[in-house]
């Protein structure tokens, strides 16, 4: 065993977004700390390969989206075109320039970035290359990735890690998964000018999401002109080289024992993704416990079985978002290092407000109306809905839908959850968080006057 070159107070594995906020404040702190990552660059998949460049390419989806509503307003801007290679090549230059950022901010904080793959040797020590260091506290935050299924030729399509090396633009591409990922991508792509088919195992979309949002992006992605595979089960997926549409993909359906198949140019599985667990040698960890998926299970202060190991992040499982890993790590250091005053923080996981980026943007906050029925019961919850056309489209000949549910229980109609979708959702969301992570009632949603004329204005005005 090569002997220990080099010794902490706290060793960070995994220089995700997680990783990095909990590195640099328990060195705001005052401890010595080391992040461990083995990928060659900072900032962990939503960086490099998740919200950062997908909102980057959502953006210009976007702006092609009102290039084609401009006429409406008056406004000629003839035919737009669109170089997929340029966006390309100016997201990856500005997700280095946020790679250089994040390593820079190491520097500053006095964290030592360590670059290679760590796998544990027991609970204070870890072996880098040929280093071994240690610490009495170390943290796994080494993130997820996307899963490939296991059918023939899998090997030919590409993962949403994959879309972001796509050097050119698909003429026809197929999604298989209806998670917010695989949302988000199809309806880039389609908006972007390629032809998109969507296959998912239901009849629904987004499921993890109240039915309101799934129903709603379903019928506008329909309407926008994405296919969908209902109840399908792809079994398949081979090459031809050479032809326009290169990659033919096999699949059955629910309603008919007949195999189907089509052509397309890309093929892009979002079925999910797992925990980046296998190079760490979690055995040398007697005790430590994974979930039925792999995650590295941690209580809520994100303690695991073994002493002195912590777990954050997509690789802890709970609430896989980057504000949550980040929010959770600053916790996890401010107890660990930032004395009594610290002694019991830990994160909140309730009440986490989110976005999906689709064609349109969804946000929701709290329960499900399915969950709190569950929660609650039926006789103890009361919804608050509504439906209209955003005034954006007042001139347009085509009426998106935006639809808002509010979900209060209780005689003092406490709110529980917020669901919305529609344009400009993204952005409203943020504030009602805070409201809702305060315990706002309905009646302190009616006490705020409404900002007119907005979308918003719809939250505080439901009847």
């Amino acid at each position: 065993m090569a002997p220990v070159s080099k010794i902490f107070d706290f060793i960070v594995i995994g220089g995700g977004s997680g990783g990095m906020a909990c590195a640099r404040r328990a060195a705001a702190h005052g401890a010595k700390v080391a992040v461990v990552e083995g990928s060659g660059r900072l900032g962990g998949t939503c960086v490099n390969v998740g919200c950062v460049p997908k909102k980057v390419t959502f953006n210009g989806a976007s702006i092609m989206e009102a290039i084609e509503d401009a006429k409406y307003y008056g406004i000629g801007v003839g035919k737009p075109t669109f170089d997929w290679g340029f966006l390309k090549q100016a997201r990856d230059a500005y997700v280095k320039r946020l790679n250089g950022i994040y390593e820079r901010n190491l520097t500053k904080e006095n964290v030592e970035y360590v670059d290679g793959m760590a796998s544990f040797i027991n609970s204070t020590e870890i072996k880098v290359n040929d280093v071994v260091l240690r610490a009495n506290h170390i943290l796994i935050a080494t993130g997820g990735h996307p899963i490939i299924p296991r059918i023939d030729g899998a090997e030919h399509g590409i993962d949403s890690d994959g879309f972001f090396d796509l050097e050119s633009q698909p003429k026809k591409v197929a999604v298989v998964g209806s998670g917010y990922i695989g949302i988000e991508l199809a309806g880039i792509f389609n908006a972007l000018g390629s032809h998109v088919t969507v296959f998912t195992r239901t009849s629904h979309i987004l499921r993890h999401h109240d039915s309101m949002i799934g129903d709603t992006m379903l019928q506008e992605m329909k309407r926008i002109g994405i296919k969908f595979e209902h109840n399908s089960s792809v079994s398949g997926l081979k090459k031809s080289e050479g032809a326009a549409l290169p990659l033919e993909l096999s699949w059955t359906t629910a309603d008919s024992s007949a195999m189907s198949s089509d052509s397309f140019d890309c093929v892009l599985w979002a079925i999910g993704r797992t925990p980046n667990t296998k190079a760490l040698n979690l055995a040398a960890l007697p005790g430590i416990e994974l979930g039925r998926h792999g995650h590295i299970l941690a209580d809520e202060f994100q303690n695991t079985k073994v002493e002195g190991v912590y777990s954050l992040g997509d690789v802890f499982g709970k609430s896989e978002l980057t504000p949550v890993a980040i929010a959770a790590g600053r916790k996890l250091a401010d107890r660990l290092f930032g004395g009594a005053h610290f002694a019991n923080a830990k994160l909140d996981y309730v009440n986490i407000p989110t976005v999906i980026f689709g064609h349109p943007t969804a946000g929701t906050v709290g329960l499900t109306e399915e969950q709190a029925r569950s929660e609650y019961g039926s006789d103890n919850i009361k919804i608050y809905q509504t439906r209209f056309t955003n005034m954006y489209n007042a001139l347009t000949p085509y009426k998106p839908p935006t639809a808002m549910k509010l979900i209060v229980t209780g005689p003092q109609e406490k709110v529980v959850g917020l669901h919305l979708i529609g344009r400009g959702c993204d952005e409203i969301l943020q504030g009602f968080g805070v409201a809702i992570k305060m315990g706002a009632t309905k009646k302190d949603f009616d006490s705020c006057v409404a900002i007119h004329p907005t979308s918003a204005e719809e939250i505080v005005t439901m009847r």
